[in-house]
């Protein structure tokens, strides 16, 4: 405790000893305790308020940052045991040259303040400039905490895209993408809502990355996997489901990426000190808990009505679903119209799976039914239940928004795929893919095989 405290507090201890001892205080001796107590409780207000909520969103980026585990086991365990070394190898280099392109690059197209034309726009890396004594209250951020939050985020965006290209794309090739979609594709699409670009200015509304995250991956993905191919025997003669070797990894790293939720929702109300953002908080992690249940629910009947036996895998996928599609939303609808979003990302992530099969799109792990299409789903629903007042442009805009940014991310993402597989740095072999990336790229098994 500063000292400034501490002198009222002894002071406020001295007084009532000796007020102590007489039969009744003298007016000035309680009116001394009285100023004393107003002083210790009022004047640190600030303070703590900004105190509360940096620690809150702390907390929040701690969460967000966990999700890479949830990430990575559900990723290697959805997959073949000989490609786990590759996929946790990517999730950590996603995380770890995420983050450090982001502080150079990223953070400052994201948020180019004035140095942003709507579009475009570059301030410079992350900084540290600390906040002015007279900013310092409720609400405020410091410089360190709101880039962490973000980076966390970025990290996220290309995770998604680990699991959709599993078993066949050069290490090289992944770390190229990781670079190139976290430091200029998705915070160039971010500026766009969140840094206060054109379509933060027409209204558009994304409350935690439904479009702006989670369909960025997703559709980044799809674009991995068709440029890629199918993994060897997927969808040839000998048409084979290629299960995952440890489903038991799988629903692990599905409940990870829930608790990993709670950071993402919840702590993208920026604030929790005052009673309206407390109140806001408890609603969204409720919302994100409902509809998380409703898609896990409602993927489960789909299989079990279409394939005749209720599927863990689609359920786990259900889970990611139903929080995909929320994220969008979960400050500004009621419990029933969250359960009904989830409901219905659990559906439609059962039915883009089926779509990508027919296709012959492969996609190990179903990134881009979980976050490409139930981030679309998402960033329309906000047209459909959100009640937000003018400060957005209605179904109009969130229908551009919700086909502008996944676009612009399958359609960049494809190019520097495309570009890769022309100079053969794209693929390994078709020996390398049999044998497994863990031997044939990094020399090593998970397991000692």
């Amino acid at each position: 405790m500063k000292k400034r405290y501490l002198i009222p507090l002894m002071g406020l201890m001295m007084a009532g000893l000796m007020a102590f001892g007489q039969e009744e205080a003298a007016p000035e001796v309680v009116e001394e305790i009285v100023e004393t107590v107003e002083e210790v409780v009022v004047a640190p207000t600030d303070e703590l308020a900004f105190v509360i909520d940096n620690m809150f969103l702390l907390i929040a980026a701690v969460l967000v940052i966990f999700m890479q585990a949830g990430f990575a086991i559900l990723e290697s365990g959805l997959n073949h045991s000989k490609n786990t070394v590759n996929i946790l190898m990517k999730n950590l280099m996603d995380f770890s040259l995420g983050v450090t392109l982001y502080f150079f690059l990223g953070y400052g197209l994201m948020y180019p303040g004035d140095a942003g034309n709507g579009y475009f726009g570059y301030a410079g890396p992350a900084g540290s400039d600390p906040i002015a004594a007279a900013d310092i209250g409720a609400g405020a951020l410091t410089v360190q905490v709101d880039f962490l939050f973000q980076a966390a985020f970025a990290a996220t965006a290309a995770t998604i895209v680990s699991g959709a290209v599993a078993g066949r794309m050069k290490f090289s090739a992944y770390l190229i993408y990781t670079v190139v979609l976290t430091g200029i594709i998705y915070p160039i699409s971010g500026y766009w809502k969140w840094g206060g670009g054109w379509l933060d200015a027409k209204g558009f509304y994304d409350f935690a990355g439904s479009i702006l995250v989670h369909a960025v991956g997703g559709f980044a993905g799809l674009a991995g996997a068709i440029v890629l191919g199918p993994r060897i025997g997927r969808f040839g003669k000998d048409k084979k489901a290629m299960p995952g070797h440890n489903i038991t990894f799988a629903a692990l790293g599905v409940f990870i990426l829930l608790i990993g939720w709670y950071g993402f929702n919840p702590g993208s109300q920026l604030a929790i000190s005052s009673a309206s953002d407390t109140e806001a908080v408890m609603l969204i992690a409720v919302n994100t808990t409902l509809a998380a249940a409703l898609g896990a629910i409602f993927a489960m009947l789909a299989s079990w009505i279409v394939d005749k036996k209720p599927d863990l895998g689609m359920a786990l996928n259900g889970i990611l679903a139903g929080l995909v599609g929320i994220t969008a939303l979960p400050d500004g609808v009621t419990n029933i119209e969250a359960m009904i979003i989830g409901a219905v990302a659990g559906a439609l992530v059962f039915g883009g799976t089926k779509l990508l099969e027919a296709l012959k799109i492969d996609d190990p792990v179903g990134a881009w039914p979980v976050h490409g299409l139930c981030g679309v789903w998402g960033g329309i629903a906000v047209a459909i239940f959100g009640d937000y007042g003018e400060e957005t442009g209605g179904f109009g805009i969130q229908l551009i928004g919700s086909i502008v940014v996944p676009l612009y991310a399958f359609v960049t993402m494809f190019i520097v795929f495309f570009i890769l597989k022309a100079v053969g740095c794209l693929r390994v072999s078709e020996e390398e893919e049999m044998v497994g990336l863990d031997l044939s790229e990094h020399g090593s098994s998970a397991y000692g095989e």
